[in-house]
């Protein structure tokens, strides 16, 4: 991880605290800065203000845990924040490490898979570079835009690319802003990701919406929440959604979907089921021709 990517990280968490906020007394005058200055971090961190100085521009190596948290509660920052905060002063291991890299998955087990298809939700696999490696026929029904797109389908790609994806998503803003803090976090824990790095690089490149919100340098991690999607067969369906670690797979979380009940939304997935049954029929047709 390079030493701008921490400075800009500390930099931006700093520019977030206004100085009431963390008890700092107001005596007047103009502030040149819009939060924290270095000496308050310092000070609410109990270290030098030339040690916090060195940190934030990029020396963090070997910083303990004692004092990364102490600036963690200084800057008050969220779990995802702390947690990525962590993984930057770990910094990228040794080149000799990368060999013994274990690869991003690009599948589940059989097992895994047989799981999916068992349950009566929609629920997707994505792995730490957003690629959809798995689905259940309702998973699919769900994210069918993200599904038709060529090779593999990649939730970033398609939400900062894909003009169907402002219509899809609708609150497009936070799913943009999520997508891009997620992958933030992702690059933190393994920087010796190249896929992502190249993925992020690719978006970097071709949407400025992108750039926008990596620049905000925000951390994030789903767990479960509320998302509203506009889908293109049944309309719109506001659900709640499961965010579930694969032990033993680092980087895959299972995410299930499931609405309220006696909700539109809910009378809504009976309609996706049916949708969903009917476009496997039609592809199990396709594929065979001579018994369809």
């Amino acid at each position: 991880m390079s030493r701008d990517e921490v400075r800009e990280f500390l930099v931006s968490r700093r520019a977030n605290v206004p100085p009431e906020r963390a008890g700092i007394p107001d005596f007047g005058g103009e502030r040149r800065v819009p939060g924290l200055r270095r000496a308050e971090v310092a000070m609410l961190a109990g270290v030098s203000l030339d040690y916090y100085t060195r940190l934030e521009r990029g020396n963090i190596r070997g910083a303990s845990d004692s004092v990364l948290g102490a600036i963690a509660r200084a800057l008050q920052l969220n779990d995802a924040e702390r947690e990525y905060l962590f993984d930057l002063s770990r910094t990228a291991p040794a080149p000799a490490s990368a060999r013994d890299r274990k690869p991003v998955a690009r599948s589940v087990r059989t097992s895994v898979q047989r799981v999916l298809d068992n349950l009566t939700v929609p629920a997707i696999v994505h792995n730490a570079n957003q690629d959809l490696i798995a689905a259940n026929l309702m998973g699919r029904a769900l994210y069918a835009p993200h599904f038709d797109t060529d090779g593999t389908p990649n939730i970033a790609r398609f939400i900062f690319l894909d003009r169907r994806a402002e219509d899809y998503y609708v609150d497009w803003a936070t799913a943009r802003h999520t997508a891009a803090a997620i992958m933030r976090l992702e690059a933190g824990r393994d920087p010796l990701n190249k896929e992502l790095t190249a993925l992020i690089g690719e978006l970097s490149t071709r949407s400025p919406r992108f750039r926008e919100d990596w620049a905000g340098h925000d951390v994030h991690e789903h767990r479960t929440g509320v998302k509203s999607f506009r889908h293109p067969e049944v309309g719109l369906l506001t659900v709640a959604f499961d965010v579930f670690e694969m032990p033993g797979e680092a980087g895959l979380q299972i995410v299930t979907y499931s609405p309220p009940p006696d909700t539109g939304s809910a009378e809504k997935f009976a309609l996706l089921a049916s949708w969903a049954a009917t476009q496997e029929t039609e592809r199990s047709r396709t594929a065979d021709p001579v018994n369809g």
